[in-house]
């Protein structure tokens, strides 16, 4: 059969390529955020819980936080701002990878997905793609929340978007952590629960809140080297937040460096539990 000159030859791209991967991920990502559409109280209930927790410690617990070198309810109201972007990235980021994750296991969309010609892995990366789409709302939402209540970006634009990158990418890390624990439960109400295990020491644990150097020293070592701390001290560092922790630890030092590297582990060592799992999750 002649090709006519004007009609363009488009290759096929073969079950093994890049493009096609990419293809698969992009659509697991776009039936992941359609369904969040076309449920959208989930997503708006997602948005105002964190923004009842800022407007309860702006107004209410601000003035029963001191701050090493910085005090008064406005000091505190900047410090803790960094602290909720990362809390609320991570509870959402985990409860609806691990939710949606065990929802595919229980209703057998694993099943399909694995008898289809679709990329290894492509249901899993699509899910925290769809997750990395959301918490991009979110947190334009809590920018907007947080310049309410007094919260200021004093280092310019650039170091702003750097700081929401590193946040956005911690959630992302998150995310893979959420789907292994999906993978890993036979019900999404399990899932759910078992994300308190890990969520809470994470969150609550870190320097997102109270400063270390308030802590005891074994609880101040841990928060320290929490990988959420390492990352609301980078955003703290480059809003120009006050609270910095004046500790010599070496994560407090360097909490850029820290943070990426935090979430370039926790992506990979999680991902590839997870792609492992997922071979033989609802069989």
């Amino acid at each position: 059969m002649n090709v006519s000159a004007a009609e363009p030859v488009v290759p096929e791209l073969k079950p093994g390529t890049a493009a096609k991967a990419v293809r698969d991920v992009l659509v697991v990502t776009r039936r992941n955020v359609v369904r969040m559409v076309r449920i959208p109280e989930v997503l708006i209930l997602g948005l105002v819980q964190p923004v009842v927790f800022v407007l309860l410690f702006a107004y209410l617990f601000a003035g029963s936080f001191g701050l090493p070198g910085a005090e008064g309810p406005e000091a505190y109201r900047e410090f803790m701002m960094p602290g909720f972007f990362a809390q609320t990235i991570a509870f959402a980021t985990a409860s609806n990878s691990s939710v949606g994750m065990a929802t595919d296991v229980q209703s057998g969309m694993v099943d399909r997905f694995r008898s289809l010609p679709v990329a290894r892995g492509a249901l899993l990366t699509g899910r925290t793609v769809a997750d990395l789409v959301q918490n991009s709302a979110v947190v334009m939402v809590m920018v907007l929340c947080g310049l309410l209540v007094g919260w200021r970006v004093h280092n310019g634009l650039l170091r702003a978007l750097a700081a929401f990158a590193l946040l956005l990418l911690m959630g992302y890390a998150l995310s893979w952590v959420g789907v292994l624990v999906g993978l890993s439960v036979r019900a999404p109400e399990a899932a759910a629960t078992g994300n308190f295990l890990w969520l809470f020491p994470l969150t609550f644990l870190s320097n997102a809140f109270v400063a270390p150097s308030t802590l005891p020293t074994v609880l101040r070592w841990a928060a320290e080297w929490n990988p959420l701390s390492a990352t609301v001290q980078a955003a703290r560092q480059l809003f120009g937040n006050p609270g910095l922790s004046a500790t010599g630890a070496w994560p407090a030092q360097h909490p850029v460096l820290v943070s990426v590297v935090w979430s370039v582990v926790i992506a990979v060592v999680c991902r590839a539990l997870a792609v492992r799992r997922y071979r033989t999750a609802g069989s």
